[in-house]
């Protein structure tokens, strides 16, 4: 029997490297990705609550009464006594109407969050969700509006398939032209965002296409038929209860784990946005690559505004237009979620929670209303000033295990 076949095999280590040795690259970057998507999330939201809480109490307020009305506003206090109180007469105190309507904003902000993100994993930075959601908008609300012949679950499914394929098709334009010339995602999306903007605000403007025929001196659009409607499963459908639309950006989040880590789509456009000179020599085509994932991009960001026309917003007007910044608070989101479905579920979260609980009616009695309607814009911006933590994270990380093996030699000396 030779020596290399009698030798004992290593005991494997920390995730699995044998003791003594550096993992490999690719371990270490899984290492990275897996602990990063959790991780980096909860740590940034904490550093940027807590700046937070030391301007609020250098304004002469109590950071924890504040941070306590954005959790009660959030609805988060659901969770000690999840039962509708009776005896409450504000709509405003019902804690289970607050959840219900933070997370009717996490589910628009998870699907412009993946919007970002699976161009990001293809080295791309998709800056346009935000156009791609009011795309799918329009067609939603054109469908939806009309149509009324069709079966409830068909004019459902009709009216968010073509608003998920008029989303790809706008981003698939940036795609294409990164593809062909090689221009820039971030001027060709941002140029495709006024595009929008510009088109939805003729199109439901005074005396546009598709104002409504009711009322010409509103510029809105038809109401959605009853058909048309996503149905509510909790809450009052009076009052914007919640409805199933998230359980398709729970799906949507499923999907993109399983698009990028498990078919031949995903490890193509992973290779491209790890090294795309790399994946061409590999036998990839790179072109191909952006194509596809700026069209799914869209096609996640199309599918959110669909979801928000059909599941609350019923009609859409030209103020709407102008005023909705869904798709750009989805960059935040995919940032602080590292770009992976876990963290920007996490991400879609504080973002929704910030975007309801952080109202004036909630902090009316913990902080001056002037002072409120900014505190909102004021932690999104701590915490996409701290998303650089995740280096800091993931250094402590690596410095752990380097002091860990180092260590191993030194016991072994002492026995």
């Amino acid at each position: 029997m030779s020596e290399q076949s009698a030798a004992p095999a290593p005991v494997p280590g920390e995730g699995g490297t044998p003791p003594g040795q550096i993992p490999s690259v690719a371990r270490r970057l899984a290492l990275y990705q897996r602990a990063g998507g959790i991780i980096t999330p909860f740590l940034t939201a904490v550093v940027a609550f807590f700046v937070g809480g030391l301007v609020v109490l250098a304004t002469g307020h109590d950071p924890l009464d504040t941070y306590k009305g954005i959790f009660n506003g959030a609805g988060f206090n659901w969770i000690f006594h999840p039962t509708i109180n009776s005896d409450c007469i504000s709509t405003a105190c019902n804690s289970a109407f607050n959840l219900q309507q933070t997370l009717l904003s996490t589910t628009a902000l998870i699907m412009t969050g993946l919007a970002v993100a699976f161009a990001f994993r293809c080295g791309l930075f998709n800056i346009g969700g935000q156009g791609q959601y009011l795309v799918g908008a329009y067609v939603a609300v054109v469908v939806g509006s009309s149509w009324a012949n069709l079966a409830k679950p068909l004019h459902i499914f009709v009216a968010i398939g073509l608003a998920a394929l008029a989303g790809a098709a706008w981003a698939g334009i940036a795609g294409f032209l990164k593809a062909t010339v090689g221009a820039h995602e971030v001027i060709t999306t941002i140029m495709l965002n006024w595009i929008a903007i510009y088109v939805g605000s003729y199109l439901f403007g005074q005396g546009g296409p598709l104002q409504n025929t009711q009322n010409v001196s509103n510029p809105v659009s038809n109401d959605i038929k009853q058909s048309a409607k996503l149905p509510v499963f909790w809450g009052d459908p009076r009052s914007q209860g919640l409805h199933i639309g998230i359980f398709i950006a729970i799906a949507s989040l499923v999907a993109f784990y399983l698009i990028l880590n498990r078919t031949t789509l995903g490890y193509q456009v992973r290779a491209v946005g790890f090294n795309p000179e790399a994946a061409r020599y590999g036998g990839i085509s790179v072109a191909r690559s952006y194509f596809l994932a700026m069209a799914i991009s869209g096609l996640f960001a199309g599918i959110g505004g669909a979801i928000d026309i059909l599941g609350w917003q019923f009609r859409l007007g030209s103020l709407d237009v102008l005023s909705s910044q869904i798709g750009f608070i989805g960059i935040a989101v995919a940032l602080l979620g590292r770009n992976t479905a876990v963290g920007t579920g996490l991400g879609a979260l504080i973002f929704g929670a910030l975007l309801y609980g952080a109202s004036t009616r909630n902090l009316d009695l913990a902080i001056k209303p002037e002072l409120a309607g900014n505190l909102t814009l004021m932690i999104q911006a701590f915490i996409l000033l701290f998303i650089g933590a995740d280096v800091i994270i993931l250094y402590l990380w690596t410095a752990r295990r380097k002091l860990r093996i180092r260590q191993r030699p030194a016991e072994g000396a002492k026995l």
